[in-house]
């Protein structure tokens, strides 16, 4: 519905007003698909009318109907003789002179549902010189599965009846990879997972997923991904439950963990190869080894995983297994931090907080607080994120651990930069710098070298950011750490734009969005084409920077950034003033301000106010632009930098020629 990620609540009554509010004296059509129960539906339904919602369910859903006013429209299964047309064009390649009769009996056994017919349809295909009413005997004896649903006896017992007919026929590895699959945490599964799951060879795993995806008890999504349909799913977790005892379930299901958890920690190290290494329990079995090369092979194995890995964290937690709950949720956090996986990284940090707190492991815990820190301040709520990275740095201290000191003293000191507390930003980071020079720490030497760089350039005291930048960028390329080398020479390009240099800030900045690009991250492709967008402007070509503009706000719109986003529409705005557009300029100013005003981020407010008066002046709505500029004026004399003071005159002597 338009929303950023980070505009919608985290707890689901708040979801649900603000859902309601966006639907007030709209009209939509709302489907919820395949709903299991009324607390799904409920939090989704419209406050008033005008709204039509579909609910589309295998449950009777009665709630809806006594207390949500719902009006019940029942699909009914395939009239017979479709049903009988379906077997008879599936099986009339591999079967002949099958009589009317006995398909009529097969598709009543399958109660006339599609996914049971298709089923029964594959078996006889599979027997093809087994006459029609052997298999139909031999169906109407297959009942090993008592209970799928409380309701519909005669479908379920169709069903039930199919998936057992059909269950009984697997070879015996088939049959246990099938009933194992029911431990599965994610929604599809690759055939080295499967083999993790199952302690067999890959190569073996390949064969017997194809088999079970050619009796339709499976189906192929992608190559290499395999799915249950939901109903089968059932079927699975009802059998491992039923065949295999509790130790071999923990077993298991703990083995397909670790790999987990072994595989993702080889995706950081190609990822972020400058993150913390962990100490992680040993696999057990014969677990395949995925050896993730580079770094699209990492990235395309987390986005395919992506939604197990969220699954197995959760899971991990049900099963007790904190240890693999909170270090999966730590190494997680390293590529969700890249990313701007915002939902992903609090539920799973969350869920690493409660897990290591219960392990007492105090190093574990200030690292959960360090992550939710992190996530917080980056997803606009910086109270909370600095609450959280106090308490992770107080452990720290506790602990004697200065790299940990040092990257919560950091992530402080980032909070404080993007509100624009430049002395105490500046004192975090040589804090940070003092520490890693003192441990010979040059990953983090680097990065506080551009922090301090960073702060430096707002304070305008460009020839020692420059120098710091160069010393940091130098680091960074030793290191291979290219995210923070592209933000170096993003700095590198603010500086050459603020003393003049546009040709070499262009050069900076393109150097910058090529890593990006290369590295196919889109929140850093977003930050850094602002500035080449501010670079252009100093260029004096407009036209050129809204290109990066409205590529930047076109993904910080999809990561969720809030603030960023509107920083990019408040530079928008100003490329259509300077192009002598004031009217389509103001509509860009006033999201920024509105969203400002709704974050508190008091300094960018100031910085649209002004913009957005100078476009109201534009069109001679002196009014109006007068209250902008002073508003603006009264937020900027809170800040004590000489941007804030040179803004602050430019804009008294605005109002006083108008006086």
């Amino acid at each position: 519905m338009g929303l950023s990620g980070d505009s919608i609540p985290a707890e689901l009554d708040e979801r649900a007003a603000l859902y309601r509010s966006l639907l007030a004296n709209r009209r939509f059509l709302v489907v919820l698909d395949n709903a299991a129960t009324v607390g799904q539906v409920r939090p989704l339904l419209p406050g008033i009318a005008g709204c039509l919602v579909l609910v589309t369910s295998r449950s009777r859903l009665s709630g809806l109907v006594a207390r949500d006013g719902a009006y019940r429209v029942t699909l009914d299964v395939l009239p017979l003789d479709d049903a009988v047309a379906l077997l008879r064009n599936f099986t009339a390649e591999y079967r002949t002179g099958d009589p009317e009769e006995d398909l009529t009996d097969l598709a009543r056994l399958c109660a006339r549902l599609p996914i049971a017919l298709r089923i029964a349809a594959e078996r006889a295909v599979s027997r093809p010189r087994t006459p029609l009413r052997v298999l139909v005997a031999e169906l109407r004896e297959s009942n090993l599965w008592d209970a799928l649903t409380a309701g519909d006896d005669d479908e379920s017992a169709a069903v039930h009846t199919v998936f057992a007919w059909s269950y009984r026929a697997l070879s015996r590895d088939a049959s246990r990879t099938f009933r194992l699959l029911g431990l599965f945490p994610g929604p599809s599964f690759s055939p080295v997972a499967v083999a993790a799951l199952s302690n067999e060879p890959v190569g073996k795993v390949r064969r017997v997923l194809d088999d079970l995806a050619g009796v339709h008890l499976l189906e192929q999504s992608l190559p290499e991904r395999y799915q249950f349909h939901d109903l089968l799913r059932l079927y699975a977790v009802d059998q491992v439950h039923t065949e295999e005892n509790a130790d071999s379930i923990s077993a298991t299901t703990r083995r397909l963990f670790l790999w987990y958890l072994h595989t993702a920690d080889g995706a950081v190290r190609v990822l972020a190869p400058e993150s913390r290494a962990r100490e992680l329990p040993e696999t057990t079995g014969d677990v395949p080894r995925s050896v993730l090369s580079d770094h699209r092979e990492a990235l395309d194995w987390f986005e395919a995983e992506r939604d197990n890995l969220l699954s197995v964290v959760h899971r991990a937690r049900e099963a007790e297994m904190d240890d693999i709950a909170w270090l999966l949720s730590a190494t997680l956090r390293e590529i969700y931090a890249r990313y701007n996986y915002f939902d992903d990284w609090i539920s799973t940090s969350s869920i690493g907080l409660e897990s290591v707190r219960r392990l007492r492991d105090r190093s574990g815990e200030a690292e959960m607080l360090e992550s939710l820190g992190k996530a917080y301040a980056q997803h606009a709520d910086r109270d909370r994120g600095a609450e959280l990275q106090s308490g992770a740095l107080e452990i720290r201290r506790e602990l004697g651990d200065l790299v940990g000191e040092a990257t919560s003293t950091n992530a402080l000191g980032l909070m404080h930069l993007r509100s624009r507390s430049l002395g105490e930003a500046l004192r975090l980071f040589q804090r940070t710098n003092a520490i890693a020079i003192e441990i010979s720490d040059e990953y983090w030497t680097a990065v506080s070298s551009n922090n301090i760089a960073n702060v430096l350039v707002e304070l305008e005291r460009f020839d020692e950011a420059r120098d710091l930048l160069g010393k940091a960028l130098d680091g960074f390329r030793r290191l291979s750490v290219h995210g923070s080398a592209g933000d170096a020479l993003r700095g590198l390009s603010h500086v050459c734009r603020s003393v003049g240099d546009y040709p070499r800030a262009n050069e900076f900045i393109d150097a910058a969005l090529s890593i990006a690009r290369e590295r196919k991250n889109p929140a850093w492709e977003a930050f850094w084409l602002l500035e080449l967008g501010q670079v252009k402007m100093s260029l004096d070509d407009p036209a050129e920077a809204l290109v990066a503009y409205q590529r930047a706000a076109v993904l910080q719109r999809r990561l969720g950034d809030r603030s960023r986003e509107a920083v990019v529409f408040d530079a928008t705005g100003a490329a259509y003033q300077r192009l002598g557009r004031h009217d389509e300029a103001i509509g860009f100013h006033r999201f920024a301000v509105a969203t400002f005003r709704d974050l508190d981020e008091r300094w960018h407010l100031a910085v649209a106010l002004e913009h957005l008066g100078a476009a109201l002046s534009g069109i001679e709505d002196a009014a109006e632009s007068a209250t902008c500029l002073r508003e603006a004026l009264t937020l900027l004399r809170a800040f004590d930098d000489p941007r804030a003071r040179r803004d602050e005159q430019r804009i008294e002597n605005a109002l006083a020629d108008r006086d």
